[in-house]
């Protein structure tokens, strides 16, 4: 009897634990909108990772979003597929030791790039991104703040 129940407070420790923990990881999910009010972001839940894809973004000069394509893209067949709706961060997981998303992986369209990528949240609920190599400390980091689900992309 003394085993059952310690088996039931144990079962009943880690079903909490992993409610909380879900919850805390996809904290991430949603719209997200930089800083600068230039670009628009899904964070969405894919199998056990998070992706990103571009909603909107405000490009430089007086060219149509529906035209900018992927021209950096170091694959030439993927050269003519549109930035918009793009998945641009794959594989990030969440750490709930440090309550970040590491191990990502983010692409840069200007550049046509692959970097590392990781993640958190702030006490604000200011989202951090920075795509790096090697070294976190000399990558770059994009701000974003959430935008509600009801807000129609494009009309800000």
């Amino acid at each position: 009897m003394k085993y059952y129940n310690l088996f039931l407070i144990v079962g009943f420790v880690l079903t909490v634990s992993t409610a909380v923990g879900q919850i805390s990881d996809d904290k991430i999910c949603g719209k997200w909108i930089t800083k600068e009010k230039n670009l628009v972001v899904r964070v969405f839940r894919s199998g056990g990772n998070l992706r990103a894809k571009i909603l909107w973004f405000k490009p430089d000069g007086i060219k149509d979003i529906d035209d900018f394509k992927d021209e950096s893209n170091p694959n030439p067949s993927l050269r003519n597929r549109k930035l918009l709706g793009l998945e641009i961060v794959d594989g990030l997981k969440y750490s709930p030791e440090t309550q970040t998303w590491e191990n990502g992986k983010i692409y840069d369209p200007y550049h046509g790039r692959f970097w590392d990528s990781s993640a958190y949240v702030t006490k604000d609920g200011v989202l951090k991104v920075t795509g790096y190599w090697k070294f976190k400390w000399i990558g770059k980091t994009l701000t974003f703040d959430k935008l509600p689900e009801d807000v129609i992309v494009g009309k800000f």
